[in-house]
């Protein structure tokens, strides 16, 4: 069976390299083409080309990026055609991958998509290029399912990987593995998390630190974890831990995010994937998110929702607080942290909500991704 398969960030890398693990478990002879990184490489994946040079993050140099991005989608195409795969796989990047898809179901090459982007949220008239692009979109929630086939796509809900990986440890376990990392198994414990691009630690690191110094005006036997989320943005984190006056609190980690957030009371957070495994190790969080003023007014402009979180959107009623732009002050952040170390009721009131979500998104992610792979190539 020959598989291609694109992916342009480390999320997605990581996330194809267990759909592959899993394919190849169904099939046993494997032949794996695309783009991707060190993880779907271990699964015995071709990189045709360099995952780097397809990721558009960062504005820095955006329209060489957006060249070279193009140069690669068209010669993957003419690779494609003149090698067709049994079926295509891309993996997130829909603004790279979804064009491809649309070239290559043209050509009658079978073309699903796994991650879906979130027109249910904004933007939505990309669903008429999605219904042309794609013959099965594989969905990580189960209202997107919904959403699609309401507008005329073949979805399918496989599960979130996430939830297939969480461990319900408790505080206390996960506090004596970051023990030696300075970590005190019997204090108060707050997760900062401030994204894991140098954009979102520009914008959003220091407020954290500000709120995590206010806090510890009012207690200072609380301390602080602070996951680093990639080795892109270590020196970064660590200066503006060191420089910042209330920082000899903070524990710097370079263990996995969901640890520190199994270890901590509450979170303060960056919208994002992490929010998603704070709900489901069942800690309460904080959101915050901060981006330029045009970004801003876009998404204003074309949101269809009122919430930016994916916990929100998975609980009957909106239970995380989330403070955007201007509203995302050190007053605000304090505010909802002090509530929620100190109103008990309300805090069982959210890790009731948060309880059914693992098994909610809970599906072997990966082997129902493997069985939709090999069910679109009979």
């Amino acid at each position: 069976m020959h598989v291609a398969v694109v992916a342009g960030e480390t999320s997605g890398d990581q996330l194809g390299s267990g759909v592959l693990a899993s394919l190849r478990g169904l099939v046993g002879d494997l032949r794996i083409t695309g783009v991707g990184g060190s993880a779907m490489a271990a699964q015995g994946l071709e990189s045709l080309h360099a995952m780097e040079d397809i990721s558009l993050m960062g504005l820095d140099g955006v329209t060489e990026k957006v060249c070279k991005a193009i140069r690669i989608r068209n010669a993957l195409f003419k690779t494609f055609l003149d090698d067709p795969p049994d079926v295509f796989l891309g993996i997130d990047i829909p603004d790279f991958n979804i064009s491809l898809e649309q070239k290559l179901k043209a050509h009658r090459i079978p073309t699903a998509h796994l991650v879906s982007p979130t027109v249910w949220a904004w933007r939505s008239y990309r669903i008429r290029k999605i219904r042309k692009a794609v013959d099965r979109m594989l969905v990580l929630f189960p209202f997107e399912e919904t959403f699609y086939r309401s507008h005329g796509v073949s979805a399918k809900f496989v599960g979130h990987p996430a939830a297939d990986e969480i461990d319900q440890i408790t505080r206390k376990q996960a506090r004596e593995k970051l023990a030696g990392e300075g970590l005190q198994v019997d204090r108060t414990t707050i997760a900062l998390l401030p994204g894991s691009r140098r954009s979102e630690i520009d914008k959003l690191g220091r407020l954290f630190l500000d709120t995590a110094e206010r806090i510890t005006q009012a207690d200072s036997q609380i301390q602080f974890i602070l996951p680093v989320a990639s080795t892109a943005v270590v020196e970064q984190l660590r200066e503006l831990v060191d420089e910042h006056k209330g920082g000899s609190n903070v524990c710097l980690t370079e263990q996995n995010a969901r640890l520190a957030i199994a270890a901590a009371d509450v979170g303060l957070i960056a919208s994002g994937t992490a929010a998603l495994e704070a709900a489901l190790l069942v800690r309460p969080i904080v959101v915050a998110y901060k981006v330029s003023r045009l970004s801003y007014l876009l998404a204003r402009l074309f949101a269809r929702v009122r919430h930016v979180s994916m916990p929100n959107h998975l609980t009957e009623e909106p239970m995380v607080k989330e403070f955007l732009q201007g509203d995302a002050n050190v007053d605000n952040l304090n505010g909802e942290i002090q509530r929620l170390l100190t109103d008990c009721l309300y805090r069982r009131q959210i890790e009731h909500a948060f309880q059914g979500l693992a098994g909610m998104l809970r599906n072997n992610a990966n082997d129902e991704i493997a069985k939709e792979l090999v069910y679109m190539t009979d």
